[in-house]
């Protein structure tokens, strides 16, 4: 894990799910993957959009051309735990396709007009993932 990414988590869980500097403000969880290569257990901190119950995470990796790890991650193994505040939550990790993956995208882009930018900067589609918890 780089040392951004660390202290990130280390704000993120002193703070009860609070950080400041760039992720001031929004909603930010602890995504817990298992490597899709390694089998090695990754922390990465991501934003994400409340749906119902859901989690949606978007794989922007600030508009790469690539996917970031944890998306392949997810299709690997996509069983998953993530840390909200104080709560950690089994869930499990489905792409969000077609109609629905638009409209979610344009919903996080116009709360976080960042993405908009990501998309922008990007040939990709930026995958949209829903994280649902298991009972």
């Amino acid at each position: 894990m780089n040392d951004f990414n660390a202290q990130v988590i280390a704000e993120f869980r002193a703070n009860h799910g609070r950080v400041g500097g760039n992720f001031e403000g929004a909603p930010l969880l602890i995504l817990h993957t298992t490597g899709a290569k390694s089998g090695q257990q990754r922390e990465h901190p991501v934003m994400y959009l409340p749906d119902g119950e859901r989690y949606l995470v978007f794989a922007s990796k600030a508009g790469a051309p690539d996917n970031p790890a944890w998306y392949h991650n997810l299709l690997a193994h996509p069983e998953a735990t993530i840390e909200v505040g104080d709560d950690s939550v089994r869930v499990a990790a489905t792409e969000v396709t077609g109609a629905e993956r638009d409209e979610k995208y344009a919903e996080q882009a116009r709360l976080y007009p960042g993405f908009a930018d990501y998309a922008a900067k990007t040939d990709r589609v930026i995958p949209v993932v829903a994280l649902t918890p298991l009972a």
